[in-house]
């Protein structure tokens, strides 16, 4: 199973102390043949400089790519450009989320 949102919020509180629609967020691959237990990904850090535009959190992973691996390992899809059209699915960028 996998799930995902794109509803993240930013790092900061805006001017009324609530946060806005963020940039980044978090997916979830769940199943027997997961590598679990850990988080894969690069963390970007919290600093302003390494926000992206200054106040979201930056993006290291497309989740494209992810859902990229979990089809063509997972349900042994193929034609991956037919199945996400418009990004060039690349093994390389491959966390390493299934087994």
């Amino acid at each position: 199973m996998v799930t995902m949102s794109e509803f993240g919020r930013t790092v900061a509180e805006n001017g009324t102390g609530g946060t806005d629609h963020g940039y980044a967020n978090c997916l979830l691959v769940l199943g027997g043949d997961t590598r679990g237990g850990k988080v894969y990904g690069d963390w970007p850090g919290l600093e302003r400089e390494q926000l992206f535009e200054g106040r979201d959190l930056k993006m290291t992973t497309d989740f494209r790519d992810v859902f990229s691996e979990v089809v063509s390992k997972h349900l042994r899809a193929e034609a991956l450009e037919r199945v996400f059209p418009g990004h060039a699915p690349d093994a390389r960028r491959y966390r390493g989320v299934m087994g």
